[in-house]
């Protein structure tokens, strides 16, 4: 009988030691994110591009790809993606392809057939494709949500007046422009929360005659000619125009919350200094960063590239902090992103490189500490910076706040870094839990986005 009370007692002790261990497994196993990641190379004959995906494991980092991925992009040459509805409505941006079937998209020889594709995502981060959409101006390349997801921008490098021949509209930037010739523009759509449709916003700002229509309301957001990036910053959309060799500005729009018109509040564009070749415009963190690669001299920080930090107004206008600009790392050059970490104590600024000209600094992860009062101070280790792949083109955080990836164009890989979150430090995944540090993906990517939303 005692061993009977014994053997009982041993079988539940085993019991008990398997469920244990089976909790642990199961904790050790889930993933804590998908990491998304388009890219140029085809997936069907008529020459689209891929999504391809990822699950983040949460405790080592480690990426392992989704069955069922890649899948086509919805058109050629995927520049933008982003994640609205919760994480349940992924846009992919597609710019489509110029005469020749190349991506090099200018005025002269403009992009044919671009789009937004609608996809669903499905269980396991699986991507569904459900709508197609079209933008009101040529050569997109940008995409923008506002923070509440009910309505998406997106960034036309030429507006259709630059083609009026085709299309029958009046000047629409000249009205809207004070009489500019050229221009950019922004076409905006609101979101369906449910089904996560897009509906055309007109400009209720701006009427122009049409040759076959009437008068009408134009179907788009005039920006000034040459728009290289454009973000959303509370009540604003705020685009960064230039060209190299002149003062790059920033030109604003105040945005309706409700029904999403973009409204002129001013008639100018800020100038913001010695800004001859600015690469993006990102806002994070209560701060809009303009990233400027190689500015000329007089270049009062004695670098390469920098980070300019500015507050904006309710109207647009933008203030500088009083610690200026930033020297990106003396090591790495042309900033392409800048990523607020989710404590929002410190910022990291990938570096894309110069893959031709081996005589420029490398690409890489610039991290800083902001301090208080804000006095940006690179992280440890400077100035060596943190390691990428070659050619960074996008940067994430995971949602666990645990781990950095990129996306990199010239090596056609995703790394991933561990973040310290004492320090800010990043390690390479290898050296810090012995998962993989990257990821060979079938061709180079175009950019990365992730979905915390994982049921």
């Amino acid at each position: 009988m005692k061993f009977m009370k014994y053997g009982k007692a041993l079988l539940m002790s085993a019991l008990s030691a398997g469920v244990v261990l089976s909790i642990t497994s199961c904790v050790q196993s889930y993933s804590v994110g998908y990491l998304y990641v388009t890219g140029t190379v085809t997936s069907e004959s008529n020459g689209n591009g891929i999504i391809t995906a990822f699950k983040i494991d949460h405790n080592t980092g480690k990426l392992t790809p989704i069955a069922g991925m890649p899948v086509s992009s919805g058109g050629a040459n995927p520049v933008r993606a982003l994640l609205l509805g919760a994480g349940h409505f992924v846009y992919v941006l597609n710019q489509g392809a110029n005469a020749e079937g190349g991506s090099n998209c200018t005025t002269s020889d403009p992009c044919q057939n671009s789009n937004i594709t609608e996809f669903a995502v499905g269980a396991n981060g699986l991507l569904t494709a459900q709508a197609t959409y079209y933008t009101q101006g040529v050569n997109p390349f940008r995409l923008a949500a506002d923070s509440s997801g009910s309505h998406l921008f997106v960034l036309d490098h030429d507006s259709q007046d630059n083609y009026s021949g085709a299309t029958g509209i009046a000047n629409g930037c000249a009205q809207a422009l004070n009489g500019a010739t050229t221009c950019g523009d922004i076409t905006g759509f609101t979101v369906n929360s449910t089904t996560g449709r897009l509906s055309l916003i007109q400009n209720l700002q701006v009427t122009v005659t049409t040759t076959t229509n009437g008068t009408q309301n134009l179907a788009y957001f005039p920006v000034p000619a040459n728009p290289i990036d454009f973000v959303f910053a509370g009540n604003n959309v705020l685009t960064l125009t230039g060209t190299p060799q002149t003062i790059d500005t920033v030109f604003p729009y105040t945005f309706n919350t409700s029904s999403g018109q973009l409204s002129r509040t001013l008639n100018t564009a800020d100038s913001i200094g010695n800004v001859y070749q600015a690469t993006a415009l990102v806002y994070s963190g209560s701060y809009v960063w303009v990233l400027d690669n190689e500015p000329p001299s007089p270049n009062p920080n004695n670098a390469l590239s920098q980070i300019l930090p500015w507050t904006v107004s309710s109207t647009g206008t933008l203030a500088a902090p009083t610690s200026g600009p930033i020297s990106d790392d003396p090591n790495q050059s042309n900033p392409i992103y800048l990523v607020v970490e989710n404590s929002g104590t410190r910022f990291y600024v990938a570096n894309q490189g110069n893959s031709t000209n081996q005589t420029v600094a490398l690409s890489g992860i610039a991290g800083f500490t902001e301090n208080s009062p804000f006095n940006p101070i690179e992280i440890g280790g400077t100035p060596i910076g943190f390691g990428a792949g070659a050619g960074p083109v996008c940067m994430v955080e995971d949602p666990s706040n645990q781990f950095f990836y990129t996306a990199n164009y010239d090596s056609a890989t995703v790394t991933g870094q561990l973040l310290d979150p004492t320090s800010g430090v990043l390690t390479p995944l290898q050296q810090s839990s012995k998962a993989p540090s990257s990821y060979a993906l079938t061709g180079p990517p175009s950019w990365c986005f992730v979905n915390g939303h994982t049921s």
